[in-house]
């Protein structure tokens, strides 16, 4: 019989734009011949599904069903693909969680943590991970660029701390651009977190459990026209994206050991992806952060990343969601 999927998409951020399509990509390769798949759409007006040739309803939120030609729909499990909140950062999963619901990425304690930037990298650098010295910053409680310039070198990265898509991003330079993109990235968030640059070649790279094995998809080279790898860089076509990267097979074996272990320390579940800058003079990878719901659009890299590996994405796709049951 047939399991019934949740493809949950959309979401109350800025980031709502990716979720839709990423879950164009998910939707057009889902196996049909092993999932009914309902797509629910979760934005300011409310939570809704949209029948066949009918007018939108709203979900039922006491049991998360709905109803489909006259019948009542309890799911089988939740695909996520809401970048942002409430769907990485660990609203919904709570929600599912206390309706007992199996859902395709990490769970509520995990992906609160890491939409926290700052929390992310301190609890990483704890599990012997590298990361760059950083500040965090609120915004109740603000600190002047001269005394954020003792503690840190430039140049900085000055980031919203939670969210994504590099949204609110700024590289800075000088000492004079860091007033400004502390107001640019306060405009996105209440925290900021400043991090100092570290020189070298970025890398993203996506993990998943499989049969209850931990897998490493095709690394990924990240080189940018743009000053950094931001909005414009990953959704406009901004970059060249070389997977898999053209690297050592000593730089490989480190950057896959790294993404493994940030896996594990972090309690991660379904598909994550993993951003490093590897310093070759230091012969290290720093992680940057983690995307515990990675992008699925034509543009992102999971996508390219399945390809590489010679897997179809209706394969993979059937993998994550039977892992999820399977958890």
């Amino acid at each position: 019989m047939k399991k019934k999927v949740a493809l949950v998409t959309g979401g109350l951020s800025g980031e709502a734009q990716i979720s839709y399509k990423s879950a164009i990509t998910v939707n057009g390769n889902l196996d049909r011949s092993k999932f009914d798949v309902f797509q629910i759409d979760i934005n300011p007006t409310g939570w809704w599904y949209t029948p066949e040739n009918a007018a939108p309803q709203k979900v039922n939120r006491d049991d998360f069903s709905i109803t489909d030609g006259g019948s009542k729909i309890n799911f089988d499990v939740v695909l996520l693909c809401i970048h942002g909140t409430p769907g990485e950062d660990g609203k919904l999963q709570g929600y599912f969680d206390m309706l007992g619901l199996p859902y395709t990425s990490c769970d509520a304690a995990t992906s609160a943590l890491t939409f926290n930037k700052r929390y992310t990298v301190a609890v990483a650098a704890f599990g012997g991970i590298s990361v760059a010295n950083s500040m965090h910053l609120f915004k109740h409680t603000p600190i002047a660029p001269a005394v954020i310039l003792e503690k840190l070198q430039l140049p900085v990265f000055v980031k919203p701390n939670n969210g994504g898509s590099s949204i609110g991003m700024s590289k800075v330079t000088t000492a004079d651009a860091l007033a400004p993109a502390l107001e640019k990235a306060f405009k996105e968030d209440t925290q900021v977190l400043v991090e100092e640059f570290i020189s070298g070649r970025e890398f993203t790279i996506g993990v998943f459990k499989s049969k209850g094995a931990l897998q490493v998809l095709p690394i990924t080279e990240i080189e940018t026209a743009n000053e950094f790898f931001d909005f414009e860089a990953k959704y406009q076509g901004k970059s060249v994206e070389t997977t898999p990267a053209l690297i050592s097979e000593t730089m490989h074996a480190q950057l896959e050991a790294a993404a493994k272990r940030v896996y594990e320390v972090l309690n991660c579940r379904g598909v994550v992806r993993i951003d490093f800058i590897y310093n070759e003079g230091k012969g290290l990878p720093y992680m940057l952060e983690v995307n515990t719901v990675p992008g699925q659009s034509a543009a992102s890299v999971i996508p390219q990343q399945v390809k590489a590996m010679g897997a179809s994405l209706q394969d993979f796709y059937t993998s994550i969601v039977e892992e999820s049951l399977n958890a």
